[in-house]
């Protein structure tokens, strides 16, 4: 008997090492130059940049408009604001791209300012709340002033980070490997997410603001050394690369044969809008959950578990897609469709007091904007122009951030707008004041989904066509069949 309980962990190991790899999801996109341990390693900054989301839209908005007080438009302004300065995040990959420096390193410099500037935002972070609450002898304008200010900085922490990452892993992997390596990148980011949620909604029961400046702290230093232990000895040493003396073309040389490349611009267009859809509802939803469904802090902040775990689901379902060669653009056209039936379960939700079609919508949320995200993903690496990986991710991540910084702001200004009026009596008596703001907002993105069905319809032909530069019209016949 002691024999076999001494044997047990061997023959553990003996049946887990003969497993296929099939069963192992991303098993297949190690190497020998780029091990999974190491790949692992690498993905903890996308861990850390998920953390900070989850905190961000997914805990504090509530908090600011339920707990707090504070108007719906002020709190989509501050979680905008960061991800209104997005655009930049194209030219920060390209000067990583092109990064000068006798060290020979063109990624870890960025990486590292990143988690500086995140971990300073989650630092003021606590402070600047207390000030928001009104709890201070200074003019009422400093809070939302120092709450802007923390959300800006780690906003362009998590931008930046994100940014040099993506492109630090698509230069250390395979050229066949590098979209399954930046999809294994974004998987980790949602599994970062889903962790954070359940972690903040049991460390956030019962609520308190002790507690809550307590948990941003906390999250601040986890957040920090991730970053640290993810860039450790990743990126090899290249003076040669990184070279005063090299000469480099200029951004507006590089940005303009970019988006020459065909078909470019109607992507990003799509890009933009289906992400802007999918994002007007980030900062709202959670006090839906709370103001009309009646959900307390725990519960709405497991929310972001549930629209996550949908979004991981899809990224296997479209991961096995791909493989079988199925057209990218139609699995962002699926990601619509289930976009527009999710945000329909939202509203109806409301009428029937149903929290269950509620979460059944909120899940549904994160598998069509998870199907979008990685069609889109994959089609932005075949952007790449001249080898320039980290401005072809830039340009994909600044327009999605922008679009879902321009959602976020919005979807709150919509909220308050429409409840406004409401209240007013200019609609009449028929709707609530309090539901009919998030209402609005729910019904514009499903108009805006429909739209990107228009805009994704001409790229699945042109992906058909031999290749040649095409311009179709705007259509309703031209939709994804």
């Amino acid at each position: 008997m002691k024999s076999d309980l001494l044997d047990f962990p061997k023959k553990s190991y003996a049946k887990w090492k003969n497993l296929p790899k099939s069963f192992l999801p991303f098993s297949d996109v190690a190497s020998n130059e780029l091990p999974l341990i190491r790949l692992l390693q690498l993905s903890l900054f996308q861990v850390s940049v998920g953390i900070g989301i989850v905190l961000l839209v997914g805990t504090l908005n509530r908090i600011m408009i339920v707990e707090l007080g504070v108007s719906a438009a002020i709190v989509a302004m501050m979680v905008a604001l960061p991800l209104l300065v997005a655009p930049f995040r194209a030219f920060v990959g390209f000067r990583s791209d092109t990064y000068k420096s006798v060290l020979g390193w063109r990624r870890v410099p960025f990486i590292w300012v990143g988690s500086l500037l995140q971990f300073g935002g989650l630092c003021i972070m606590p402070f600047a709340l207390i000030l928001l609450s009104g709890d201070t002898h200074w003019p009422l304008w400093i809070g939302p002033l120092s709450v802007g200010l923390a959300f800006l900085l780690v906003g362009m922490g998590v931008q930046t980070t994100q940014t040099a990452g993506l492109a630090l892993a698509t230069d250390l992997s395979p050229d066949v490997n590098k979209p399954r390596v930046v999809a294994m990148m974004y998987t980790m980011l949602l599994l970062g997410m889903v962790v954070s949620s359940l972690v903040l909604s049991f460390l956030l029961e019962p609520f308190s603001q002790v507690r809550l400046i307590q948990v941003i702290q906390g999250t601040a230093l986890i957040c920090f050394c991730l970053n640290l232990v993810a860039l450790w000895k990743q990126e090899p040493r290249n003076p040669v690369l990184t070279s005063p003396k090299k000469q480099s073309p200029s951004f507006l040389t590089c940005w303009k044969k970019f988006s020459e490349t065909p078909n470019t611009k109607r992507f990003l267009l799509a890009l933009g809008v289906g992400t802007a859809a999918f994002g007007m509802q980030d900062v709202i939803l959670e006090p839906y959950g709370g103001e009309i469904l009646k959900l307390s802090v725990s519960e709405t902040t497991l929310l972001t578990a549930y629209s996550t775990c949908g979004s991981i689901i899809s990224f296997g379902v479209a991961a096995w897609l791909l493989k079988a060669n199925f057209n990218p653009h139609r699995i962002a056209a699926l990601g619509a469709v289930l976009g527009i039936l999710a945000f329909s379960f939202v509203v109806l939700s409301e009428p029937i007091s149903s929290i269950l079609l509620f979460k059944m919508g909120v899940f549904l949320i994160g598998c069509g904007a998870g199907f979008f995200a990685v069609s889109c993903l994959i089609s932005a690496m075949k952007l790449e122009v001249d080898g320039y990986t980290g401005l072809a991710l830039g340009a994909w991540g600044a327009v999605q951030a922008s679009a879902m910084g321009l959602g976020v702001a919005f979807g709150g200004i919509i909220r308050d707008g429409v409840s406004k009026i409401v209240s007013f009596g200019f609609l009449g008596e028929t709707l609530s004041p309090n539901a009919a703001g998030y209402l609005a907002v729910y019904h514009l993105e499903i108009f805006l989904l429909f739209f990107v069905l228009i805009l994704i319809g001409p790229l699945v032909q042109n992906t058909k066509s031999t290749g040649q530069k095409t311009d179709s019209k705007f259509g309703l016949a031209e939709f994804p069949s």
